[in-house]
């Protein structure tokens, strides 16, 4: 708390009011506790005290008040906040008390008076129960005031199961029952652990395992799940949320294990289950000091950087101490919004964000002369495969004659590592935008042939939450109210959340050593039929009834299922168990491939209707749906 605050707080009526009552308070204690503590040594026969006792309490009585008082003062017990006090505060008030004790003991007889000594044996323990109800009896009350009120607007509260009766559960059970401002009513416990049921936490019945969680939203008519078991396996945790969304219930979940060991469970640090979270994705390890090798104080260009790839690398580029980051893309609007959340976040970066299309020869040219990058990543590309079958030599422009532009020029001013961003769409391609990125792999391989830049690329398969990807649309038809789109009922694909594929990409940069293709484990295939299904149960809604799911068919040149990134026995392993290197095909003629390379340019410029043809020309293993 800074200063300013510190005054208006002193300066509060309220507050002072408070602080003088809780002071009264414990002025009365003193006294009584003094009091209490002769008459049960005296065997609760008042008449019965010698008068020397009370005597000597008298002539201290004074002297120890104010003692007490400034001791109470020194063990914070007058800033405590008592309506979230716990042991810590119980432990001050003991600490308090023992120390008043021993400073009566020792004044009483510097004063040449005296008490039996099992006064002070017995006045602490009435010291700390009198100071106990005064303190935690204010919270009990208000706590029984909540729970009256939400009794009475009953009709209101959220009816909740916690999954969890560990300590993230029972931190957030004894909020969300006592916080005024969270309107819930917890009707249940879950926990895996048979030596848990039957009992209780916090007054909440804990009534068996995860087997017994949908029957008790039918019996409980539960509307909410909270999943409070932060230290859970991520394959675990999936199992459970799978389970926990064919409900339909809300489900919000606490964060991770960090937020236990840092005790900041609470409720405002619960969220939404997101369909990243039924994925069930290990957590990725990178060797940061391996990226930080090839990235700290280096030049670093990101095409593409408005983009969701492009700016996630930025995001992550950043945080590895670039000596200068240029971010180039067409899109001026993203790529704005990422500058003023780059300045904001780290003030003292020298980042440079440049408007250019990748197609304009001229204009790379004099962005790299102007930079002179060390590294450089490529992400600016189409992508969307039904809007490139339609606009074929779009495709071609953007993709195979940028990839060019770019890889060109960091040869020419000799940047270190070129990195390409690929797709599993470039694998055996039936449409054009996987057949264009087959392309820029191919060149990646023959520029690291006859250059000193080290040039690779990265191929994964789809990115959860990319701009047009299938998340954003669901979610978007979800909140129309549906129908929701599915192209077939068994269309699968591989996901990765664009954090994970970044932090691969960035790690295959120090892996390199020219000419890779590098490939990024996609884990298990998704069912997209299952995923429509679990993101309207995670909006608490229920799929075929409240919101109905279409199948549309598949479009042009989309595949039914994602092909084997490569096969087994013709992959090599890195130091990362994530990321594989493929067996590059070998040019059977190189110079041919240049020479076709340059007919292809011609025609998409000339927008030749038969474009395809000569795309096939250098792809043999591209098959167009149409063929």
């Amino acid at each position: 708390m800074n200063k300013n605050n510190q005054n208006t707080l002193w300066k509060s009526s309220e507050y002072k009011l408070r602080l003088l009552a809780i002071m009264a308070w414990d002025v009365i204690m003193i006294h009584l506790a003094s009091i209490f503590t002769l008459v049960i040594r005296f065997e609760l026969e008042f008449n019965s005290v010698d008068p020397i006792f009370w005597s000597a309490l008298g002539k201290y009585c004074v002297i120890h008040t104010i003692a007490t008082v400034v001791i109470f003062s020194l063990f914070q017990l007058y800033t405590s906040l008592w309506i979230y006090a716990g042991m810590r505060e119980l432990g001050n008030i003991v600490l308090a008390s023992v120390v008043a004790t021993l400073i009566q003991y020792v004044g009483i007889s510097a004063m040449g008076e005296f008490l039996p000594r099992s006064y002070y044996i017995i006045y602490p323990t009435c010291l700390i129960a009198l100071t106990v109800i005064g303190r935690f009896g204010y919270r009990l009350l208000r706590t029984w005031r909540i729970i009256r009120n939400r009794k009475k607007n009953k009709e209101k509260a959220v009816t909740t199961m916690v999954i969890g009766a560990g300590s993230a559960g029972n931190i957030l059970v004894h909020e969300l029952r006592t916080s005024k401002y969270l309107n819930h009513k917890i009707c249940c416990i879950i926990d895996d652990d048979p030596n848990k049921k039957g009992s209780n936490m916090d007054g909440i019945p804990i009534i068996g395992g995860r087997e017994m969680i949908a029957g008790a939203v039918e019996r409980y008519q539960i509307q909410e799940i909270i999943v409070a078991i932060p230290s859970m396996g991520v394959r675990e945790r999936k199992e459970l949320l799978d389970l926990c969304a064919t409900t339909g219930c809300r489900l919000k979940t606490v964060p991770g294990i960090y937020q236990l060991v840092n005790n900041e469970v609470s409720a405002s640090q619960l969220r939404n289950v997101e369909i990243e979270d039924l994925l069930g994705r290990e957590p990725v390890r990178i060797d940061n000091d391996s990226i930080l090798g090839y990235v700290e104080n280096q030049v670093v260009l990101v095409t593409g950087g408005g983009g969701s790839i492009g700016s996630e690398i930025c995001r992550q580029i950043v945080t590895h101490n670039p000596k200068r980051l240029v971010i180039v893309d067409n899109y001026e609007n993203n790529v704005y919004d990422l500058q003023m959340d780059l300045q904001r976040k780290y003030p003292n970066l020298h980042l440079t964000v440049l408007i250019a299309s990748v197609q304009s020869r001229q204009r790379i040219a004099q962005i790299f002369e102007e930079t002179r990058p060390d590294v450089v990543f490529h992400a600016a590309a189409h992508k969307h495969v039904p809007l490139m079958e339609e606009s074929p030599c779009e495709s071609i422009k953007n993709n195979v004659i940028g990839t060019y532009n770019v890889a060109f020029e960091a040869n020419r001013v000799r940047s270190k590592t070129m990195v390409l961003i690929s797709t599993d769409k470039a694998v055996r391609p039936t449409n054009i935008m996987g057949a264009s990125k087959r392309l820029c792999e191919m060149m990646m391989q023959s520029f690291n042939n006859m250059s000193e830049t080290n040039y690779a690329a990265v191929r994964f398969g789809n990115v959860l939450g990319s701009n047009g990807s299938v998340i954003p649309l669901f979610k978007k038809q979800i909140e129309e109210g549906g129908p929701v789109t599915v192209t077939h009922k068994d269309i699968i694909r591989y996901f990765m959340t664009i954090p994970e594929a970044v932090s691969l990409v960035l790690q295959t940069g120090a892996f390199t050593k020219g000419g890779e293709i590098f490939i990024l484990d996609m884990g298990e295939p998704v069912k997209i039929l299952d995923l429509a299904e679990n993101m309207i149960r995670l909006s608490g809604l229920r799929p075929g009834i409240d919101i109905d799911i279409k199948f549309i068919g598949l479009r042009p040149g989309e595949k039914l299922y994602e092909e084997l990134l490569i096969d087994d026995d013709n992959r090599r392993e890195t130091a990362n168990s994530r990321i594989f290197i493929g067996s590059p095909s070998p040019f059977e003629d190189e110079n041919e491939f240049w020479d076709k390379l340059r007919e292809l340019k011609d025609a998409a410029f000339r927008n030749a209707p038969d474009v395809r043809d000569y795309v096939r020309a250098i792809v043999p293993e591209y098959t167009p749906d149409n063929k």
